[in-house]
């Protein structure tokens, strides 16, 4: 494995993660490896009998210093190699310009020159093997070729990777798109190349850029070729609080079927394959129940997420519904390749949070760097294999026959109550109707439209001013009608009060 002995011996001290605790640090232990595999791990006064049991000499043995100390390689669960030649630019702008200005020109360019892609790739990968990262989840360009590319040189410097060709066939620029037919094509050509290296360190990853650039029927293909093939998917996903915020020109154009992640990881994706979803900002709790369900992993990306004011992770929350989180750097959208700063930002963005907190609030939702760290090795290498738990039966059913025995008054109030939800519950089915409707109006109206990129985002932004307006003006009805109801009932129920007395 790179010039490394088929034998070694480490004699110091380590620190590591374990399901139950974040960060563990072991001193005077030995560790014995052979062809890249951990094969004991023990105190060190266990050498002798360890070295007899697995055959190996003692003269391999390689004693660290007291400033020393082993560590996992770190695990970057989220990157673009392609944008490491523009790191540090762009502060200023939200994802969809940022992309236009820099990301898209960019990978372009390098599709055109494979040469050039070569050298930047090193480049990439040095760097981050440098910082220690020696698990990478890269995203790379959609050409086929150039993807290829990235791959040569992640074997030849020994990193393991999982890699995966970029895959858009709508709403990206003139010059940077694919066809339906050229995507899927161009993913199994990248795919084939890959498990014929047959090497274990390289897994070739199913890599919509993000929903909005994903057609349904390309996405749908996609999960066929990973369901198929049992690859692992990486996707981003911001959720759905991206309709108001930073690219809200794309999102407010996507098909029905990738407004939320539950439908993404439910319809087009499902149960079984391993999956990362970057970013999630803004997931719902409804959509963080089908993440945990499914398996799916999130790569926490703190620098990219402050760069471009995408938002903050609540990473204690998901932590505490049993979601898998990782380590992401994103660059070029962060604007450091190394997990170390990563795990710096993941403190720096838990701590943010804590400000509109209450002192009982900050205590509980804390993060440290020992949880970053956790996140940054073991959180990152997680299996996201189909771990569904069932939910727990309701053991309150006794509870529910002692309710029988309320008065009616609480029945009438129970009533009302269960007309409310109702109304609100209709409200917000009929908003994704409108919802639905409007995204394929505003599909026609980008197919046709022309003029500048700004008369476009203006137009979009229109439409869905147009849109919000739709909703509160049916909410408003609704809401009228609903105090109305409630007034009749609130007369009923004090005409029965004055009535049993």
């Amino acid at each position: 494995m790179n010039g490394l002995p088929a034998d070694m011996l480490v004699e110091g001290c380590f620190v590591h993660a374990t399901p139950d605790v974040n960060m563990v640090v072991k001193e005077e232990m030995v560790m014995g490896i052979r062809g890249g595999k951990i094969m004991f791990f023990e105190p060190k006064d266990q050498l002798d009998i360890c070295c007899e049991k697995f055959d190996m000499n003692k003269d391999v043995l390689i004693q660290l210093k007291g400033n020393q100390f082993v560590m996992p390689g770190f695990i970057d669960s989220h990157a673009h190699a392609p944008q490491y030649t523009f790191m540090g630019t762009g502060g200023d702008l939200p994802l969809v310009p940022w992309l236009l200005k820099y990301t898209y020109p960019t990978e372009t360019l390098l599709n055109n020159d494979l040469a050039f892609a070569r050298v930047v790739y090193q480049k990439c990968v040095d760097r981050t093997l440098r910082n220690g990262s020696t698990t990478v989840c890269y995203y790379a360009t959609i050409s086929a070729d150039a993807t290829k590319v990235l791959t040569d040189v992640v074997e030849s410097r020994g990193q393991r990777a999982f890699i995966g060709k970029v895959n858009m066939d709508m709403n990206s620029p003139e010059g940077y798109i694919e066809t339906l037919e050229e995507s899927v094509k161009g993913t199994q050509e990248f795919i084939e190349d890959v498990l014929n290296r047959q090497n274990p360190l390289l897994t070739p990853c199913i890599t919509p850029r993000f929903a909005g650039s994903c057609s349904s029927d390309l996405m749908a293909e996609l999960a066929k070729i990973a369901q198929n093939r049992s690859l692992p998917i990486q996707l981003r996903h911001e959720g759905n609080q991206c309709m108001t915020s930073c690219y809200v020109e794309f999102i407010v154009t996507l098909l029905p079927s990738a407004l939320t992640v539950e439908i993404q990881l439910k319809h087009q994706f499902c149960s079984g394959l391993q999956t990362i979803l970057a970013h999630g900002v803004y997931l719902s709790d409804e959509e963080l129940d089908v993440i945990k369900q499914r398996g799916t992993g999130i790569s926490h990306c703190p620098n990219s997420n402050f760069s471009l004011k995408s938002g903050i992770l609540n990473v204690r929350k998901l932590l505490d519904r049993g979601v898998k989180v990782g380590l992401g750097t994103d660059f070029a959208g962060g604007h450091n390749p190394t997990m170390m700063d990563a795990v710096r930002n993941g403190v720096t963005a838990a701590n943010v949070l804590t400000f509109t907190m209450s002192k009982e609030e900050i205590e509980a939702e804390a993060l440290t760097y020992k949880d970053m760290f956790r996140l940054a090795t073991l959180g990152s290498a997680e299996d996201n294999v189909n771990d569904v738990n069932d939910d727990d039966n309701n053991d309150d059913d006794d509870d529910d026959d002692d309710d029988d025995d309320d008065d009616d008054d609480d029945n009438d109030d129970d009533d009302d109550d269960d007309d409310d939800n109702d109304i609100w519950k209709f409200i917000r089915i009929l908003y994704c109707l409108i919802m639905c409707q409007a995204i394929e109006q505003m599909r026609d109206r980008i197919r046709r439209a022309t003029g500048s990129y700004e008369d476009l985002l203006t137009t979009v932004k229109k439409a869905q001013a147009e849109m919000v307006w739709s909703y509160h003006k049916i909410a408003r009805t609704f809401k009228d009608d609903h105090t109305r109801h409630y007034t009749r009932k609130e007369k009923e129920r004090q005409t029965r009060e004055v009535i049993g007395k």
